[in-house]
């Protein structure tokens, strides 16, 4: 079995290659291609890959490469990872809208926007070389934020695709250790849309212990995800961090506009791992890695990949259609559930319905990424602007107008879809 990975020079590799070496009988790895358009940085991200492969007895075949053509040949997953614009683009997703009065995040509002703009046609043209390169049944597993929109994009152009993020297993792993269990058999009902999901439930070998975690460590579940432990008891749920943005609005702002941008830490973050990964003498990913963000990406990729080729049937939280899981929506939306994976792909599991506080907010944000996925495939600039419309952090006409004209000068480099000659 082959692995492409397309944005293999991002210093989360090493975190996926402990994996794949760690997972490699299960998986039936073969054959690892690293593909990255910086060829200096995959050329050092490689090396530390190639090191770690060989220091756990991987004995099949490591490739690094330019050419994305030969990265995907025969492949059997192609996992996803790019950043379109590099750090610097994200510097700017996370300032622009501060100017702006608007909460500044890469993901969400209209930082996130941007980068959907910017990194949904590059991930479209890499699954369209796949669906010509890659092996038939192919998967694309989509780690690229937002998650949700590129996701939505790759399955509206009939790819086989799922998306994956990282929340729920860092949810699950902390539940674990909290309860002294084995994360094998906590299983966490983490749902609504990418970077919007609520912990309705957590079970233990089939019971739901959600209510004995709030009870006897509600506090630092609260102080974990930025929010009032009253607001936890009054839900009834454990929101993800991301919900910070919405339920503490104005203090995240405040913060923000005071505060030292995440991209500028990223950035420095990133520098000392390169110059760690220059380092012959190091085989293991660094300690330092886990300050960059991305904590157990190896086990959740991993752990998807393996029931996907062996048909295990085990039960991951991904990005998929939802085909009425969560009443509500529309079928067509992409919703983040639990749902249980064979060969055939992932089935959700059957949701109860979201309570009325939750599916107001999931449905104002599933519009906004119903818009941002035809802006970013469209290069529409009205349509731009109802995103940033109906987007709940942001949502006033003075702002979406301003907000588009500056996110969208900003990124031109990186919006080849908005320029006249191209749309006309």
């Amino acid at each position: 079995m082959k692995v492409a990975v397309v944005g293999a020079g991002s210093t989360y590799t090493p975190e996926l290659v402990s994996g794949l070496a760690r997972e490699r009988e299960r998986l039936g790895v073969t054959e690892l291609a690293l593909h990255d358009v910086d060829a200096e940085r995959l050329e050092v991200v490689g090396g530390l890959a190639g090191r770690m492969l060989a220091r756990d007895g991987f004995e099949g075949r490591l490739e690094q490469t330019g050419d994305l053509d030969r990265a995907l040949d025969g492949a059997s997953f192609v996992l996803i990872q790019i950043r379109v614009g590099g750090q610097a683009a994200r510097l700017l997703d996370e300032t622009i809208p501060l100017a702006c009065g608007c909460i500044g995040q890469e993901t969400t509002g209209a930082g996130g926007l941007a980068k959907a703009l910017r990194t949904v046609p590059v991930v479209l043209e890499i699954a369209e070389r796949a669906r010509d390169r890659a092996a038939p049944d192919a998967w694309i597993v989509d780690f690229t934020n937002p998650v949700g929109i590129v996701t939505r994009a790759l399955l509206d152009a009939g790819h086989r695709a799922v998306g994956l993020c990282n929340v729920t297993i860092g949810f699950q792993r902390a539940f674990a250790r909290r309860l002294g269990v084995e994360p094998e058999r906590v299983l966490v009902e983490n749902v609504g849309l990418n970077h919007l999901t609520w912990v309705r439930a957590v079970r233990v070998d089939g019971e739901d212990v959600l209510p004995e975690l709030l009870a006897e460590h509600g506090d630092e579940l609260a102080a974990e995800v930025g929010l009032p432990r009253r607001l936890l008891d009054e839900l009834g749920a454990v929101p993800s961090y991301y919900l910070h943005y919405f339920y503490a609005h104005d203090q995240v702002l405040a913060e923000q506009r005071d505060g030292v941008p995440r991209a500028r830490q990223v950035m420095e973050i990133e520098r000392e791992l390169l110059e760690m990964y220059r380092n012959p003498a190091l085989a293991e990913k660094p300690a330092l890695l886990e300050q960059r963000g991305g904590a157990f990406y190896s086990e959740a990729a991993i752990g998807l990949a393996a029931s996907l080729a062996g048909g295990t049937g085990e039960v991951h939280v991904v990005d998929i259609r939802n085909g009425g899981t969560l009443a509500g929506l529309a079928d067509d939306d992409v919703v983040e559930v639990p749902a249980r994976v064979g060969r055939d792909g992932p089935e959700p599991l059957p949701q109860r319905p979201l309570a009325p506080e939750l599916l107001g907010l999931v449905q104002h944000v599933g519009a906004y990424e119903r818009l941002a996925a035809e802006a970013a495939v469209t290069g529409d600039v009205v349509t731009v602007r109802k995103a940033l419309l109906a987007h709940p952090l942001i949502g006033q006409d003075e702002y979406a107008s301003e907000l588009a004209e500056r996110l969208l000068s900003a990124g031109a480099e990186h919006l080849p879809q908005f320029r006249p000659e191209v749309r006309t």
